[in-house]
């Protein structure tokens, strides 16, 4: 999860991101070899500098089409510069029509 909250806050941020929280990680349920895993980011808050993200694993089994809830938490991420310091991350243009 924090791989994918790691890609998903260097898209996101247009740059090096480096996660410096990871919260109420829980684990409701487990896999079995051969399960697929997906893991699916949202974006919970943005900051000046920081990112908050929620991840979700969703297990699918092997042979089957039956899906489960097996990890989540949330995620901060700070975006960096050049020289590793926080910066400021660009608010995003929202277009309604």
């Amino acid at each position: 999860m924090g791989l994918a909250c790691g890609s998903f806050a260097s898209r996101h941020a247009k740059g090096k991101a480096i996660m410096v929280a990871a919260d109420e990680l829980r684990f409701p349920g487990a896999m079995a070899v051969g399960d697929e895993l997906s893991v699916y980011v949202e974006l919970l808050r943005q900051g000046r500098t920081s990112l908050r993200l929620k991840a979700e694993g969703v297990a699918r089994e092997r042979d089957g089409d039956r899906e489960t809830l097996v990890a989540m938490g949330e995620f901060t991420f700070v975006a960096l510069d050049n020289d590793d310091r926080p910066r400021t991350i660009a608010a995003e243009e929202v277009t309604h029509g």
